[in-house]
């Protein structure tokens, strides 16, 4: 008989995202050596592009100087896919998990992904899909809705996915959003007739679409001030 899996979820607020980086660097040290479970962050972060490991700067279309005049940061990583954008009013949920506990493996991992967002959207009555080959995402039709960039260490997985829920959309007219001309960026909020609640209620219907596409039964939530409390901070 299968044992029921568990998932803590971090629900951390708005963090900046090199914290949040280092943060990640951390637990999935902690993940490796099985000092933690299983455990997913839900967050926002501040106006911030990032690139991915094969550094496409030239998918940033204003100088990097510029950056600070509209209020945003430029950010390098180690996950996959190329330039994207965070920001307010987002959800975005980072996986610090074992792929090799759940049994699949990287391209099916990055397809439930792809299902969460797909399965959050169909509440609000919007038909997303994953996005064609070479097409990274979540789509609605030629808009993309949402982003996935991950990185897998040892079996152990960073980084994650990012769901448009209401963003300032005009942040993505400087960058050539995941490297795909072209295409359009858009957000829940105008894609769904739908009433929209709280931000942090959809947030929550992404962490439960997750959790069911994974497996997990036992979902134990943490707060901000809980999480920085047992990890020593003040």
């Amino acid at each position: 008989m299968r044992v029921p899996r568990s998932l803590e979820v971090w629900k951390m607020g708005t963090v900046n995202y090199m914290d949040a980086l280092k943060l990640q660097e951390k637990l999935v040290s902690d993940r490796k050596t099985s000092k933690i479970a299983d455990t997913v962050l839900s967050l926002q972060h501040p106006p911030t592009y990032t690139l991915g490991k094969r550094r496409t700067d030239h998918n940033l279309l204003i100088p990097e100087s510029e950056l600070k005049k509209i209020g945003a940061e430029l950010c390098y990583t180690q996950r996959g896919g190329d330039i994207t954008f965070h920001g307010p009013h987002q959800a975005i949920l980072y996986p610090i998990i074992s792929l090799r506990d759940i049994g699949i493996g990287a391209r099916n991992y990055v397809e439930k992904l792809e299902l969460t967002m797909i399965g959050l959207a169909s509440l609000y009555g919007v038909r997303a899909c994953a996005g064609q080959k070479g097409e990274t995402g979540v789509w609605v039709g030629e808009r993309k809705i949402g982003a996935i960039g991950v990185r897998i260490s040892y079996g152990i997985t960073s980084h994650g996915l990012a769901f448009n829920i209401d963003p300032d959309l005009s942040y993505f007219k400087h960058i050539v959003p995941c490297g795909i001309a072209d295409k359009e960026v858009t957000s829940l909020r105008k894609e769904t007739d739908s009433v929209l609640p709280a931000e942090e209620v959809i947030q929550e219907q992404l962490i439960s679409c997750f959790a069911r596409l994974f497996g997990y039964c036992n979902l134990i939530w943490k707060e901000k001030g809980s999480i920085l409390s047992d990890n020593g901070e003040n």
